[in-house]
Formats: structure tokens, C-alpha cells, sequence
């Protein structure tokens, strides 16, 4: 009688024994489920990153297309500043006050288009700056996720290796 207690007792410790190693082996199964989902939301960030780099790429584009277009509209308006120009000094020369009054006023609506059209190209250069810092940090971001992500890669490879170990019992 005693043999069989003592006996059922010894089962009883060992499987308790066994039961605590497979719970720490599930733990640790559990950590790595964890690190592999983290590795992914890593990605997941990465490519979000990247998203808005296309965009903002895309955004800064157009804002220098329109700059230059910009500048095309006040090189085209200071020639045709230089055009009135002279035909004014001609109307001056020949006495023609009325057609020297109409260049004058051809003039000033130039460069009064030249000013409106500078204020709008520097307005677009800013805002293409400012998309251009934008993608520098996004490129941050992604450089940042991208280390995150391989350390936990590398986390998880040796935790795998570590589990592999203990559960075939190798040191």
C-alpha cells in the first residue's frame, strides 16, 4: 500500500514536472507568435511609409511644374514688357500721346501680372519644400521601422533556435 502512494505520488511529481516544462515551451511559443506579429505590423508600417513617400513625391512634383510654369508666364510677360517698351519710346519719339498712354498702361498690367505670378511660383516652392521634408521624414520612418524590423527577425531566429534546443533537450 504504501509502495503504490509512493509510487503514485512519483507519477504525479514527474507529470507535474513535465506539465511545467510544456507550459514554459507554450510561453515561449506564445513570445515568439507575439515578435512575429510585431514583425509584421513593422512591415505594415513600411509600407504605409512608402505610400506616403509616392504621395508626397507626386504633390512636390506638381508644385514645381506649376513653379515653372510660373516662370515661363513672367520670362513671356518681361519680353512683352520689353516689346512695349520700345513701341512706347517710338509713340514718345513720333508725338503720339494717345498709343504712348495705352503702352504705359500695357505696361503696368505686365508687371502687375509678373508680381502676381512671382507671388504664386514662390508660394508653389514652399509648399514643394515642405513636401520635400515630408518625404525626408518619411524616409526616417522607414529607416527606423526597417532596423526595428530586422532586430526582431533576429529576436525571433534566436528564439526559435533557443525553443528548438530545449525541446529536443540539446544545450
Amino acid at each position: 500500500m504504501r509502495r503504490s502512494i509512493l509510487t503514485l505520488l512519483l507519477i504525479l511529481f514527474a507529470s507535474l514536472c513535465i506539465y511545467a516544462q510544456n507550459s514554459d515551451v507554450s510561453k515561449d511559443e506564445r513570445d515568439l507568435r507575439q515578435d512575429r506579429r510585431d514583425v509584421r505590423r513593422d512591415q505594415r508600417d513600411i509600407n504605409t511609409d512608402r505610400r506616403d513617400i509616392n504621395g508626397d513625391r507626386a504633390y512636390r512634383n506638381s508644385q514645381l511644374r506649376d513653379a515653372n510654369r510660373d516662370q515661363r508666364d513672367i520670362n513671356s510677360d518681361r519680353a512683352d514688357i520689353n516689346r512695349d517698351r520700345a513701341e512706347y519710346r517710338q509713340d514718345v519719339r513720333k508725338g503720339d500721346l494717345k498709343d504712348a498712354a495705352k503702352e504705359r498702361q500695357d505696361i503696368r498690367n505686365d508687371e502687375r501680372d509678373i508680381n502676381r505670378d512671382r507671388v504664386d511660383r514662390n508660394q508653389d516652392l514652399r509648399k514643394a519644400q515642405a513636401e520635400q521634408r515630408d518625404i525626408n521624414h518619411d524616409r526616417r520612418d522607414i529607416k527606423r521601422d526597417r532596423a526595428d524590423r530586422n532586430k526582431d527577425r533576429r529576436d525571433i531566429r534566436a528564439d526559435r533556435r533557443d525553443l528548438h534546443k530545449d525541446k529536443h533537450g540539446k544545450k
